[in-house]
């Protein structure tokens, strides 16, 4: 069995600046969620596809805003994109998905968790994190869960992590913390670079095992004593970026592994394709699923 996790509030992103724009007979802006639909149902064309979960932020912010002031808001996204956000969660309803809402955590917490929660599980070969989403490199575990970017074709196992990322999946909050992260937020510690970072880490793993002086490292690297002065002058703050920087795998999510099996779409999808415009999806989605479970 294989276990498909999908970051949908990336995929929606992907459609609004992807996709052509199109407008439901109301004049609502709904190309995003047209797009959303269409890839949607291009994954469940895969033979191996049979168990699927879709994670939003139903908002941007989340606990992690009430830890650190500068983490990322709502505020930029384009009107007619955020718009269609509660309109892609009732699109990924009516296609049959089992959807995690998220607001108190991040879709991304959602993802982590289920992820961990079904790798665990005997019955279960492989996990797909189906997301180009760096953050979520940290759940990578051997090629047991992986990380797919369904755009590129590309798969990421923990060695592809390791090559990419100069550190492995363990390391990756502490690589975040150092040297930011501009997407979420997380300014990093000044000095410190995406070699710097992962050089040291491949070396100690973590941040809190790095010795204060630069004398006392066991690794060479350019500028070292710099990099220790401003580790040792943003410790809290770096220790704060981490936090931020790390997934949670507790979230309360009530679905079991059954519950993301795939079992064709509800009897709204035709309507809710009508109201945006886009019956021909349902059709298409009709004639192709029928039957399969």
């Amino acid at each position: 069995m294989h276990v498909h996790l999908v970051d949908g509030t990336y995929e929606l992103f992907r459609s609004y600046y992807g996709a052509p724009p199109a407008q439901a007979p109301d004049g609502r802006e709904v190309g995003a969620v047209r797009g959303l639909l269409a890839s949607m149902g291009s994954l469940l064309r895969e033979p191996d596809v049979t168990h699927v979960g879709i994670a939003f932020d139903t908002v941007i912010e989340s606990f992690r805003n009430d830890l650190f002031g500068g983490y990322k808001t709502s505020l930029g996204i384009d009107p007619q994109l955020w718009a269609q956000f509660p309109l892609a969660e009732e699109a990924s309803k009516a296609l049959g998905l089992t959807v995690w809402s998220m607001v108190e955590f991040e879709a991304d917490d959602a993802l982590a968790t289920a992820a961990v929660r079904c790798a665990a599980d005997p019955r279960v070969d492989k996990v797909w994190i189906c997301t180009p989403d760096k953050d979520l490199a940290q759940i990578v575990r051997g090629e047991r869960i992986v990380g797919l970017d369904r755009r590129r074709k590309q798969t990421i196992d923990e060695a592809g992590v390791v090559a990419k990322f100069g550190v492995g999946p363990a390391s990756i909050p502490d690589l975040l913390a150092l040297v930011g992260d501009e997407q979420d937020g997380i300014p990093g510690v000044p000095k410190w670079g995406a070699k710097s970072a992962a050089t040291v880490l491949a070396h100690y793993g973590h941040i809190e095992s790095i010795p204060l002086s630069a004398r006392d490292w066991q690794v060479t690297v350019r500028g070292a004593e710099a990099l220790a002065d401003n580790l040792a002058a943003h410790r809290a703050e770096a220790a704060l970026y981490k936090l931020l920087a790390t997934l949670r795998t507790d979230v309360p999510l009530r679905e079991s592994l059954d519950d993301l099996q795939w079992r064709g779409p509800r009897p709204e999808l035709g309507a809710f394709c009508s109201g945006i415009g886009y019956d021909s999806f349902a059709e298409r989605l009709a004639d192709r699923f029928d039957g399969k479970s």
